[in-house]
């Protein structure tokens, strides 16, 4: 969860936080047209409350794409924690490129935000992606099974390169094939 939740109650942090998974389904799906009030009756809110969360469409908006960031990144160690390194990495790029799809059907919305100049939730989401891919990385050469020479921003770009040429629905499964190619480069051969 993002943002500053800290000082709300429990009912106040789940009312926020349905509100966000709503909002990026409608951004995704309906960009800056998503109507502010459909996404409060489906979260299961007043309009009120929406409101007193996100005083703006766009702060709605940027905290949407900040907790997808979030989700995805934070995974990172659970995954760790649950599969050996090698197949966090895995999982883990799976999710990448579902958040990837998901910021792509938020994209005008969040290009919105940045023309309006008051804020750019791009801005911090390269270093948390990085992070996360490092952790992953930094893991599984320890454990001898990834390379330790890897950058982790072109694992990045690489994932973002898959993401580009399998957009269409019916690619999903090249995505699959080819991620495991990627991981298969990031393998670590002994001599």
């Amino acid at each position: 969860m993002t943002g500053n939740t800290r000082g709300l109650r429990a009912d106040a942090r789940r009312n926020r936080q349905r509100l966000l998974d709503v909002a990026v389904r409608a951004f995704s799906e309906q960009g800056t047209d998503a109507s502010l009030e459909a996404i409060a009756r489906e979260a299961g809110v007043g309009i009120g409350t929406l409101y007193r969360h996100f005083p703006t469409r766009e702060a709605l908006l940027e905290a949407a794409y900040r907790n997808e960031v979030a989700r995805v990144c934070d995974s990172a160690g659970e995954l760790l924690a649950q599969y050996p390194p090698d197949m966090a990495m895995r999982v883990w790029m799976d999710r990448f490129i579902d958040y990837l799809a998901t910021k792509q059907g938020m994209a005008d919305a969040l290009k919105a935000v940045i023309a309006s100049g008051d804020s750019d939730p791009f801005a911090e989401s390269l270093d948390r992606i990085s992070s996360a891919i490092s952790t992953l990385l930094k893991a599984g050469a320890e454990a001898g099974v990834l390379r330790s020479d890897v950058d982790p921003l072109d694992v990045g770009f690489s994932l973002g390169g898959i993401l580009l040429i399998t957009t269409d629905k019916g690619l999903r499964d090249r995505a699959s094939r080819m991620l495991d190619l990627l991981l298969d480069g990031l393998r670590y051969r002994a001599g």
